[in-house]
């Protein structure tokens, strides 16, 4: 009974070399660049567009449901709903799954369903010359059952048997 022990460090490496961590580790990497790019369309684009039916900065835009949210001595009075930025993050999450859908996850889709026609079309042919292949068999064997039954075979024999014609 000689049970072989991974050491801590082998367990280690063979995780990390597994291909999930590193497409992870990609992604993560990517997925951070890209949240700069989508913070700055909706800073430079979509608070703009906002601005011009109120105030620039979407982080401005909030309620108070007590009191009067009047600063005192450094601090605000008052509770305060900063709906504005709920509203930023969200525009920026909608548009990040945006793209993600439109220029990664529907173009993979669209490949892969054109791919699997082409295996689904390769299995078809397949079973078709398949199916073809064992008709062809299917008819020697019956021509062959036919002959040794006396179907006229040629060469004199009819089962097997010698015949008795000169």
């Amino acid at each position: 009974m000689t049970e072989k022990k991974v050491s801590l460090l082998d367990g280690f490496k063979a995780f990390l070399m597994r291909g999930n961590v590193i497409d992870l580790a990609v992604a993560v990497v990517i997925g951070a660049a890209f949240t700069q790019v989508v913070n700055s369309v909706v800073k430079g684009i979509i608070n703009p567009v906002v601005g011009a039916f109120g105030t620039q900065d979407l982080d401005a835009y909030s309620t108070c449901i007590k009191g009067t949210c009047k600063v005192v001595n450094g601090e605000v009075q008052g509770i305060k709903i900063l709906w504005g930025s709920v509203l930023g993050a969200t525009l920026s999450f909608l548009i990040t799954a945006a793209v993600v859908y439109f220029l990664m996850v529907l173009p993979m889709a669209k490949y892969l369903a054109r791919k699997a026609e082409r295996d689904a079309a390769k299995e078809g042919t397949k079973e078709v010359v398949e199916l073809s292949e064992l008709e062809v068999l299917k008819e020697i064997r019956d021509a062959l059952v036919a002959q040794s039954r006396g179907g006229g075979a040629p060469g004199g024999t009819a089962g097997g048997q010698p015949s008795d014609r000169p």
